[in-house]
């Protein structure tokens, strides 16, 4: 099953390394995915830092396609708001959304991740 690699995770990854144990056991085993939402946040900075190389090979990542409902994203914004889980971005419901359409789970740092996993039914690779 592939998980989808959060921002988070990368930065994490690419500055310190310090929790990057998992990371590169889901990458030796060709389990990652990443989205262009993901990309799109990455990238800027990497681009600064003149990392072509490591652009490249984010592209090559197993890309998931991007196939926003809005309505579900606001359904989705709904349920935390309702649930008092405040202060979710709608980047993060859009790669929750991501994630459950293509039935992978979620490998984050991101606080809200575990706040939504039970609201909208996410998985969290952990």
């Amino acid at each position: 099953m592939l998980v989808l690699v959060d921002t988070s995770i990368w930065i994490d990854y690419f500055r310190s390394g310090d929790n990057s144990g998992k990371l590169d056991f889901l990458i030796d085993e060709n389990l990652v995915a990443i989205n262009a939402l993901i990309l799109t946040e990455l990238t800027p900075f990497l681009r600064i830092k003149n990392q072509r190389k490591i652009i490249r090979l984010l592209q090559s990542i197993n890309r998931l396609p991007l196939s926003i409902d809005w309505d579900q994203i606001a359904e989705y914004q709904y349920r935390c708001l309702r649930g008092r889980i405040n202060g979710v971005g709608i980047p993060d419901l859009i790669i929750a959304q991501n994630a459950k359409q293509h039935h992978c789970s979620i490998y984050a740092f991101d606080k809200h991740f575990p706040l939504m996993k039970n609201t909208i039914g996410i998985r969290l690779f952990e």
